[in-house]
């Protein structure tokens, strides 16, 4: 049995770092983190519980606080600019001018 979990934990973290190789830059920082975040913790829940919940749980929680943490560094580097009206303005990530 603990080589089916050693294998299996194997697997994961090599697909999970596949994975991130593969992905595109279009995607936001809050994306990002949430998504790494929700592999990480579920393969910590998976570590630490042995069963479907404590997975589940782990995921959800790293998906999380990854999103948290993503959002809050997508926030970090935004930049401001003013337009010719005197209005405060960013551009998101997918290139549209977001008001303040």
């Amino acid at each position: 049995m603990k080589k089916f979990h050693l294998a299996f934990l194997s697997i994961t973290g090599a697909a999970v770092i596949a994975m991130t190789g593969c992905a595109s830059t279009g995607t936001s920082t809050t994306t990002d983190g949430a998504l790494i975040g929700a592999a990480g913790g579920a393969l910590v829940g998976q570590a630490v519980g042995h069963n479907t919940r404590s997975t589940l749980a782990g995921a959800a929680i790293g998906g999380l606080a990854g999103a948290a943490i993503g959002a809050n560094e997508e926030q970090k580097n935004r930049r401001y600019y003013r337009d010719e009206y005197g209005y405060t303005y960013y551009i998101g990530s997918d290139g549209r001018r977001y008001y303040q």
